[in-house]
């Protein structure tokens, strides 16, 4: 059996994961405040925001649109969220019959729509579904916003909003990538009036 010291893991993930929070929040206020921005157009002109990814971002998908159609910080009307990762029939007939990459462009070609907010969560920027999502959903006149690491990777070409988070430890990114989709969902509740700032 190694060693184990409590302490050290404690402080040192304590120090990365304050180390990367302050980064966040003193690059990326820009990239956030356009997402903002383009949520609000996009639930007043009647859309929808529709999250996706793969694993741990799946789960904040999910999170996070369940945050927009029940409540985030107290009741009021629902705002419209899509997670395309819960239902597990697409998402198998579609890998089965289609390839895995085609998982979620395959849903987002029959449910989205012209104005509707993608946001693709992806900690490399990499996921191949998730580019095959933002190529239908630029084809449709979606906007496309991705959350991802530091460099971007491939979104950066197919993304209209990036919010890297300056990290390329995926647990730091994951972290940053849940607090950014809190504060977009409280920023919705604001800016839409349905709740007090």
């Amino acid at each position: 059996m190694t060693d184990f010291n409590l302490d050290h893991l404690w402080e040192s993930e304590a120090q990365e994961h304050k180390a990367v929070t302050e980064k966040t929040f003193a690059t990326l206020q820009n990239d956030f405040a356009a997402l903002l921005d383009a949520a609000f157009e996009t639930i007043q002109g009647g859309g929808k925001v529709i999250f996706f990814g793969n694993g741990g971002s799946a789960a904040d998908a999910q999170h996070l649109a369940t945050e927009l159609t029940v409540r985030y910080k107290t009741d009021r009307a629902p705002i419209a969220g899509l997670a395309l990762t819960t239902d597990s029939s697409a998402l198998t007939a579609g890998a089965n019959d289609m390839g895995f990459e085609q998982i979620f462009a395959r849903q987002l070609a029959a449910l989205g729509k012209a104005g509707d907010l993608v946001i693709g969560i992806s900690t490399s920027g990499n996921s191949a579904n998730v580019i095959e999502a933002f190529k239908v959903a630029r084809a449709g006149g979606m906007k496309t916003v991705a959350f991802t690491g530091e460099t971007g990777g491939k979104l950066n070409e197919l993304s209209d909003i990036m919010l890297r988070v300056p990290s390329t430890t995926t647990a730091r990114i994951q972290e940053m990538h849940i607090i950014l989709g809190h504060m977009l969902c409280g920023g919705l509740e604001q800016k839409l009036g349905l709740i007090s700032a």
